[in-house]
């Protein structure tokens, strides 16, 4: 308990909890950056018929993409949580990759923490250390408290 609850000195319960569901949910997070993506690049730009002067987007079909593209605040905020998560991941070895994937991308979910430590060939506390870490170097790139 006492390792857990350094971890979670170090990072607020509810960044801790928020992060976990960004774990499960992971996937569909990658879905729909997607559509988004394709949303917007399929989307057309609609004129400003209200007047009031020249518009800030540049004057050609592409760069109008690219500028909604790079201004999109929600695919920019699922871009960073999908970067971080694919940082950290790739930077685990195998058998924390491992635990990432039993733990929150197996569905459905049927191993306990003792059946993930097990899977893996460590204690249940080793594997729940691991997990804590994870989750901080997670929040740490993405400058979350």
């Amino acid at each position: 308990m006492a390792e857990l609850q350094t971890t979670i000195e170090k990072i607020k319960k509810g960044t801790f909890k928020h992060i976990e569901s960004e774990l499960y949910a992971y996937h569909d997070t990658c879905r729909e950056i997607e559509e988004l993506r394709k949303n917007i690049l399929l989307s057309s730009a609609v004129p400003d018929l209200t007047g009031g002067g020249k518009s800030n987007l540049p004057g050609d079909p592409t760069g109008r993409v690219a500028t909604r593209l790079a201004t999109h605040r929600k695919l920019e905020q699922l871009e960073r949580i999908v970067y971080a998560i694919e940082t950290v991941v790739n930077q685990l070895p195998d058998e924390k990759k491992k635990l990432v994937k039993l733990k929150y991308w197996t569905k459905p979910q049927t191993l306990t923490w003792e059946g993930i430590a097990k899977e893996l060939h460590v204690s249940r506390r080793t594997a729940i250390n691991w997990r804590n870490d994870i989750i901080c170097a997670i929040a740490e790139l993405l400058g979350w408290r």
